[in-house]
């Protein structure tokens, strides 16, 4: 019989206001599969508008899509020998349209010329098309690389990524017999180019020379598309400037061999200011009061011209946050990151300080003791300092981070763990390496890439080297443990952007996580800070304040 689309009460995929595309209804809704051959599809196809305006431009373009969707599929010869538009007494659309499909046909033998380079057998491995393969005019063109891709490995990446900016591939049919298709594939390889000069526009406030260190188009190296892709995603990744309007400006002159690369940019602020307040409870005044300053400068913080309102420029990270619920709890944290210590290579150096008390200020009727807040508390005192280093190999998306950590725990009349230490004091000290790896080009809505992370943090075995530790009041005055910490996520993209602007996708991610906390000595319990937490919003609990990590759970 023939295939028919029924989508009767099926709301529009468009809405109202908007053109219906056949298309697009076809691949994102899936009401109509065109992947068989005449065994599924017949010669017409019947579907019914709902909701939708017709439109006859888009319908016209709609056309040649469904024969682009043959194509791929073998259908060389494929046409629309009609098509009818009917309204129907209900005031909808009928639209009939009369399909010959044509035979299906295979790719035969594909031969190359022009090419010096690489030989026939590197390009067909890359080409990766076979005699016998079915016919898909869209699938060689882009193993060709004649339809741009962030990915790669294509032919036109193999040269491009070697210079060759003014390489070329044409595929031209050579012989059709029966069933089958033969190509030569004629390249056009010509001279290396080389960057000859790099401009930068639109960074108002963000300096040169913060750009330029992220970029890999340096004056006087060869061309390298994966090079121009790459610096793209340091640029996004700032998060400085409007992501979807990154421009490089490749300008190739032809007369001397060189090209010219004139990136354009648009700032966008990337500041973050957190303020809130409340009144009552029984505790006063409530509230949190954070900033930071993605894009600051300290070098300009004495120069009065530079505020405005703050110094800004140098790519630097600054963040103050002070947050309190009355007598109960307070919290102050600073950090500052310099990307580029030194400036000349990307070694990051990190201070952060953060203080914070939480008191048992509550008595039996709910109301605030000012007595008790000052008696029964925990107060932690922090410090860390971290360097980090960028790593050439195995690829230089890696990087080796080194952290000394110390914190004090003061506690009084404040039982967290055991009951005999309800008061005190621990010194929390701790070396952390890290390694971790990350290729995502957007880390605020990744499409693609991945995320790895593996760490180790331990102290020094105090129970190794003092045996009475075991007997002494304060098993906890230094505590001591050994922690492992593996992360791993992926992004991957399902179909291609959608909607009008290309802003929507679907995306995968797949994770796995795994921590491991043990201790030198099985005689004393593990520490009683740095643990794992499952679940929960980092304050109940005091796990917030022991800096335990809180490994998200939801479900």
């Amino acid at each position: 019989g023939k295939a028919t689309l029924h989508a009767e009460n099926t709301p529009s995929p468009y809405g109202v206001e908007k053109p219906f595309s056949f298309n697009q209804y076809i691949q994102e809704w899936g009401f109509l599969s065109l992947s068989k051959t005449k065994k599924l599809l017949d010669p017409y196809f019947r579907f019914k508008l709902s909701g939708a305006k017709f439109d006859d431009k888009k319908f016209e373009e709609d056309r040649e899509k469904v024969l682009d969707y043959y194509n791929s599929l073998g259908y060389r010869d494929a046409q629309i020998l009609d098509d009818t538009l009917l309204r129907n007494p209900s005031g909808n659309i009928n639209v009939d349209i009369k399909v010959d499909e044509g035979k299906k046909y295979y790719f035969g033998n594909i031969t190359w010329k022009g090419n010096a380079k690489y030989n026939d057998s590197v390009l067909n491995g890359i080409l990766g098309v076979t005699k016998g393969d079915v016919y898909n005019l869209s699938v060689l063109n882009k193993r060709l690389g004649k339809e741009a891709s962030q990915e790669g490995g294509d032919i036109s990446g193999l040269y491009m990524d070697d210079g060759y900016l003014f390489f070329r591939a044409e595929p031209i049919e050579m012989a059709v017999y029966n069933d089958t298709i033969d190509y030569e594939i004629r390249i056009t390889e010509g001279p290396q180019a080389r960057i000859k000069n790099v401009t930068i526009a639109g960074n108002e406030k963000t300096k040169d020379h913060v750009i330029r260190r992220e970029l890999r188009t340096v004056p006087g190296e060869l061309f390298s598309r994966s090079d121009l892709i790459r610096s793209q995603r340091e640029l996004a990744n700032l998060q400085f400037f409007n992501q979807e309007t990154i421009n490089p400006g490749v300008v190739p002159n032809p007369d001397d061999g060189t090209v010219d690369i004139n990136w354009k940019l648009e700032e966008k602020s990337s500041d973050q200011l957190e303020l809130s307040a409340g009144w009552g409870g029984g505790v006063g005044l409530t509230g949190t009061l954070g900033v930071t300053f993605n894009n600051f400068s300290i070098k300009n913080i004495t120069k009065k011209s530079a505020w405005d309102p703050l110094p800004t420029g140098d790519g630097q990270k600054l963040s103050l946050r002070y947050q309190s619920n009355g007598r109960a709890y307070r919290s102050m944290n600073f950090s500052f990151t310099e990307p580029w210590l030194g400036g000349k290579k990307r070694n990051s150096f990190t201070i952060g300080v953060n203080s914070s008390k939480f008191s048992n200020a509550f008595n039996q009727f709910g109301q605030i003791d000012r007595a008790r807040s000052d008696t029964n508390y925990l107060k932690t005192t922090g410090l860390s300092v971290a360097l980090g280093k960028q790593l050439k190999w195995p690829d230089d998306y890696f990087n080796l981070i080194y952290t000394i950590n110390f914190t004090q725990y003061k506690l009084s009349n404040y039982p967290i763990f055991d009951e005999n230490f309800r008061s005190g004091i621990s010194n929390n000290v701790s070396a952390k390496i890290t390694l971790q790896r990350s290729s995502v080009f957007d880390p605020i809505f990744p499409r693609s890439g991945s995320n790895f992370m593996a760490s180790v943090q331990f102290t020094p075995p105090y129970s190794l080297l003092n045996k009475n530790i075991e007997k002494s009041e304060n098993k906890y005055n230094n505590p001591e443990y050994h922690k492992l910490r593996f992360n791993a996520e992926w992004y991957v993209s399902l179909g291609k952007p959608m909607g009008a602007e290309k802003t929507r996708q679907f995306v995968l991610k797949i994770a796995a996580k795994y921590g491991f906390m043990g201790r030198y000595n099985n005689k004393l319990d593990y520490s009683p800070f740095e643990r794992f937490q499952l679940g929960d919003a980092g304050l109940t609990n005091n796990f917030g304040l022991l800096g335990y990590d809180i490994i998200a759970h939801r479900g």
